[in-house]
């Protein structure tokens, strides 16, 4: 019941979010919006509030927001919007502004992202202090005299204060001996520690050295609010990270380091979302952010169907100085389509692989909930 609730949410403010972004854009930018719809398929509710259709259908896979004059490519060739509308039709605003209201789908999750890491910070979140947990008998770290529950206060009379922080220098110090500035029951000790060169994987299952001293995480945390003005800085910062990692990943995929089999589908973000959720909420809104990346990032490929195909269309446009040929749309967007579906079914293969057991029981759920 937690994961469908938790997944319900997550794809429901995912959806809204990009959607409120071509709706506001167009808005905005003089456009008439027709129906602004939560998910595909049969109307489950609605109301119409001035020129707009307010709807929840039943397929929560995705939304749209439908534009005056955007019914049909037909009509960027056959002038087949009524005149009386053509003030307020997509087709007929200048270039830029059909970009941004484009754009703005994207942009809404990127700024969905920002503003759930810039609340958190300035709520609290967790800070994981450098306290050493169990040092590995053998390792560099014992044969300084490290022990469990040092508190790490400096490295090389640089001050530290979080886990982070510590790994960093370590990692980045193999075979570079390291005076370490501890405190243990009240006093500082000074420990001379040189990391022994180890190899690893990074997230992307590269194989790299780093310098390792043998110790684990002591699992202190304290809860770290940021002035209003801080948590913007870090809530920009967070979703640039990400933005990167997120955009570096795809690269690696395509690359061939990363696995295809890793690419999740409906199923797998359920999945997720289920454990997210029973690890709190902070831990679920920051799974919403990430996928929200995920999901701007995505929407710009240059692919038709998506924003980035549609923003691409533009670009050709303003170079041409006129669309392309119906014939030319119609044919990319089917080939767009088409890479869409076999995406979305290899990704549901992934899941089936991945996660059998549980695609039973969600049903199993699904059905309860019914009957």
């Amino acid at each position: 019941m937690t994961t469908i609730i938790a997944f319900l949410v997550v794809l429901g403010l995912l959806i809204f979010f990009h959607e409120l972004g071509h709706f506001l854009a167009a808005k905005w930018m003089g456009v008439g919006v027709q129906k602004f719809s939560l998910g595909f398929g049969p109307r489950l509710l609605g109301r119409k509030v001035g020129e707009t259709e307010y709807v929840i259908s039943a397929v929560p896979l995705g939304g749209y927001v439908k534009m005056i004059g955007q019914e049909d490519l037909k009509a960027q060739t056959a002038e087949e919007i009524p005149p009386e509308v053509r003030e307020k039709s997509f087709l007929h605003k200048p270039l830029p502004r059909r970009m941004a209201i484009v754009a703005a789908g994207p942009a809404f999750n990127f700024l969905l992202a920002f503003l759930i890491f810039a609340i958190l910070h300035a709520t609290g979140v967790p800070v994981n202090l450098s306290h050493l947990g169990e040092v590995q008998p053998g390792s560099a770290a014992e044969t300084a005299g490290l022990k469990k529950d040092d508190r790490v206060t400096a490295i090389g009379g640089q001050a530290v204060r979080t886990w982070d922080e510590m790994v960093l220098i370590v990692r980045e110090s193999p075979g570079k001996p390291l005076r370490f500035t501890v405190e243990r029951e009240g006093r500082q000790i000074d420990l001379t520690v040189t990391p022994e060169l180890k190899k690893t994987q990074t997230i992307f299952r590269e194989e790299m050295q780093v310098g390792q001293i043998g110790v684990m995480n002591g699992g202190v945390f304290v809860t770290e609010q940021a002035d209003p003005f801080s948590a913007i800085g870090r809530g920009a910062a967070d979703t640039w990270r990400w933005s990167v990692l997120v955009v570096t990943g795809i690269i690696k995929m395509i690359q061939g380091t990363v696995p295809v089999s890793d690419i999740g589908g409906p199923i797998f973000i359920a999945h997720m979302s289920g454990q997210a959720a029973q690890a709190g909420v902070m831990s679920l809104l920051i799974f919403v952010a990430i996928i929200s990346i995920n999901l701007a990032i995505i929407n710009l490929f240059p692919i038709p169907i998506l924003d980035g195909g549609h923003l691409l269309f533009l670009a050709i446009e303003g170079i041409r100085r006129k669309p392309l040929n119906l014939r030319m749309q119609e044919a990319a967007q089917q080939v767009g389509l088409f890479l869409i579906i076999g995406l979305v079914i290899f990704a549901f293969y992934n899941d089936l692989s991945r996660f059998s057991d549980d695609i039973v029981r969600f049903f199993k759920q699904v059905m309860g909930i019914m009957v």
